[in-house]
């Protein structure tokens, strides 16, 4: 687990929402999707990738007041340094986010 106290909180929310919009919106029950998760330090960052066998890009969506959902991404785009959503090379789709080990002003 991470040293810095905010890391492992910050951390955990992006696991969450990472892990939960792909089974969500990126598997399919039918076919016995799985899901990978992975997580490497480097450059500063910890960096965490989720993969899924969906095809979708997922994007930043600016949801209602009165929306029930829709705000996963949000919350990864203010905790993550970075993050992108790349295809995988056979098939699939993975969204790769850094946290930087430098504490957040």
């Amino acid at each position: 687990m991470p040293s810095a106290p905010h890391l492992g909180d910050d951390l955990r929310l992006l696991t969450s929402e990472l892990v939960t919009n792909a089974i969500r919106h990126g598997t399919c029950l039918a076919d016995d999707s799985l899901i990978e998760l992975v997580l490497w330090p480097a450059d500063g960052h910890y960096w965490l990738a989720v993969s899924d066998s969906g095809t979708g890009k997922p994007a930043l969506a600016y949801p209602g007041a009165d929306a029930e959902g829709g705000r996963g991404l949000l919350l990864v785009d203010n905790l993550a340094a970075a993050w992108a959503v790349r295809p995988r090379p056979a098939c699939g789709t993975s969204v790769i986010a850094g946290l930087s080990l430098r504490r957040r002003s």
